[in-house]
């Protein structure tokens, strides 16, 4: 089959949807699957046009490209020397499990994470987070991070893996511009962060937290805030490391916010001056 004027020579057409050379591309939507799939095998999928643009850009090495044939023309040449194969709706489907309505996903090489010393040295302000499983707040979470100045994201062992598909997606990209790594053993390895000169913040409810609005300067110079899953909330030993405990003052008997948006009020207010004193 002969290619369209100015798409890639690399532009590779599949007609079986067993073609072993999709086996990147199989059963996305199988959360299980895929994690023990793509860490294990060093890759990511990326989604639509301009999230696999940002992952180019970030530095990430193409593996290969899975593209609607119809939008071959507009697509193909993000692949660059990588292998762009093209399928029909039906074959998209059936490999990936859901229809590929953005009509592009690539996948890519992941890249050696640093080691935590190098993230708490290169930041001011950080983002930890504990047992936070849910990949769409992952994503928005590093949404949050970029945007409101923040510099870098600790993980514990155990939260849901930043360059997974639905991650990506929903921090539009924001996890390739963001450092991160795990931080391990947990929670010993908390310490680190303290010994790094960052006041340990914990986000939580608990008898003795203050308002986040009543945090010092000093607080504010070097803050790591820290964000547990929502309904358990930050572990006892997480707690016992942190400086400070903050709570976000709620109306009209909310017990909390989605751990999202507690992050974006979090992070809102600690990249904000330090106010005068409460009379």
């Amino acid at each position: 089959m002969g290619h369209n004027r100015g798409v890639s020579d690399h532009v590779i057409p599949i007609y079986d949807p067993e073609d072993q050379r999709l086996g990147d591309y199989r059963a996305l939507t199988d959360l299980a699957l895929r994690t023990r799939f793509e860490q294990p095998h060093g890759l990511f999928i990326a989604e639509g046009k301009q999230v696999i643009s940002r992952a180019l850009r970030a530095g990430y090495r193409m593996r290969s490209m899975l593209i609607d044939a119809k939008r071959a023309d507009q697509l193909a040449d993000l692949a660059g020397d990588a292998p762009c194969y093209t399928a029909g709706p039906e074959i998209l489907e059936s490999v990936t499990g859901f229809h590929v309505h953005r009509g592009a996903l690539a996948s890519f090489h992941r890249k050696v994470l640093p080691e935590p010393a190098e993230i708490l040295a290169g930041a001011k302000r950080l983002v930890i987070l504990e047992g936070i499983n849910n990949h769409t707040n992952i994503g928005a979470i590093f949404r949050v991070v970029a945007g409101l100045g923040f510099d870098g994201v600790l993980l514990a062992p155990g939260c849901a893996d930043p360059l997974y598909r639905r991650s990506v997606r929903v921090s539009m990209g924001e996890v390739f511009a963001i450092p991160y790594t795990y931080l391990e053993p947990w929670p010993e390895g908390l310490k680190q962060v303290g010994e790094e000169g960052f006041t340990l913040i914990g986000l939580s409810p608990s008898s003795g937290a203050i308002g986040l609005g009543d945090l010092t300067e000093e607080d504010r110079r070097r803050p790591a805030l820290m964000f547990g899953a929502e309904g358990p909330g930050l572990t006892a030993a997480a707690l016992a490391a942190c400086d400070r405990t903050v709570v976000i003052p709620m109306h009209a008997g909310v017990d909390s916010l989605n751990v999202a948006a507690a992050t974006s009020v979090a992070c809102w207010e600690l990249s904000q001056p330090a106010r005068a004193p409460r009379s």
